[in-house]
């Protein structure tokens, strides 16, 4: 396996590869806002759950980003 393919590997252990995993996490919030603004409007209590729920998902994923990354530290895969 030549060293750029171990690389692209490791890309998702690295800071960079943290970053736009939490960049995608924080997109999904976008689409809980857009399902809660619906559920309310339509008055669906079971969408609005389903919302909530995807909502605390999201926030849960950013979290184990966010902790994995302060664990990283200077150990970066990439520079490395």
């Amino acid at each position: 396996m030549s060293k750029a393919l171990s690389k692209a590997k490791g890309f998702k252990k690295s800071k960079s590869g943290l970053y736009v995993s939490m960049a995608t996490s924080a997109f999904g919030v976008i689409g809980v806002v857009k399902q809660i603004k619906k559920a309310r409007t339509d008055n669906d209590t079971l969408r609005l759950i389903d919302a909530v729920v995807t909502g605390a998902a999201v926030v849960t994923n950013l979290a184990i980003l966010y902790r994995e990354l302060k664990r990283l530290g200077d150990d970066d895969v990439l520079l490395g």
